[in-house]
């Protein structure tokens, strides 16, 4: 089980998936919505959909990092270097334009589960910025020197996703509340924000001034 990243890393690792999941995105406004106009088993769709995209994001992220890898050490590590540099990103724009979740009423007509799925699927992985994030993203957490960070990068992206689905099925099953108090307390959605922020801006300063680590 060499490939298992360190106690520490992991730690590391599932706080920053956790704020990630909990950030407001496009994804989370379909899965909202959709559970607001629909029902439970539409949003549930949608975010199964949704999380279908983010594991083609993370297998293939993780191979085509691993053919980088295995190719230059040394552009394995600039691209550590830009990813740091691109979360630092994040966090500045999740201050300056705010949540993107979006929970007004739909009214559109309902659809079919499968098209709700699909929706889902298409909304993540024709994404441009989901494929940025995940190839930045998961090499923050690997040495260009690990001979597993293949296995490393795989297990992770597969981990991230246990951990987005407790906390976007209770979303699911909290939409009509959160929507309620998203419209009632717009600070909640800036808490967000700051949270977000924090969290990443952290990671890539660590990320810049700080040796790489298995």
């Amino acid at each position: 089980m060499e490939f298992l990243p360190s106690y520490a890393l992991i730690v590391a690792f599932s706080l920053a998936a956790v704020v990630v999941t909990l950030a407001p995105g496009p994804d989370m406004t379909l899965f909202v919505s959709r559970t607001l106009s629909q029902g439970r088993r539409a949003g549930i769709m949608s975010f199964l959909g949704a999380i279908t995209g983010v594991l083609v994001h993370t297998l293939f992220a993780a191979l085509g990092l691993s053919a980088l890898l295995a190719a230059s050490a040394t552009a394995f590590s600039v691209l550590k270097i830009v990813g740091a540099l691109y979360l630092l990103w994040l966090a500045v724009d999740a201050i300056l334009n705010g949540s993107a979740l979006d929970v007004s009423e739909n009214h559109a007509n309902p659809q079919r589960l499968g098209r709700v799925f699909l929706t889902g699927v298409g909304i993540n992985l024709l994404n441009p910025k989901i494929v940025l994030f995940f190839v930045t993203f998961l090499p923050q957490f690997v040495s260009a020197d690990d001979p597993d960070a293949a296995a490393k990068m795989t297990f992770l992206g597969v981990y991230f996703i246990a951990i987005a689905v407790p906390i976007c099925f209770a979303i699911i099953f909290a939409a009509d509340r959160i929507a309620h108090t998203v419209k009632r307390s717009p600070g909640v959605m800036r808490i967000m924000d700051w949270l977000f922020a924090s969290v990443f801006a952290g990671f890539a300063v660590r990320l810049l001034f700080e040796p790489n680590r298995n």
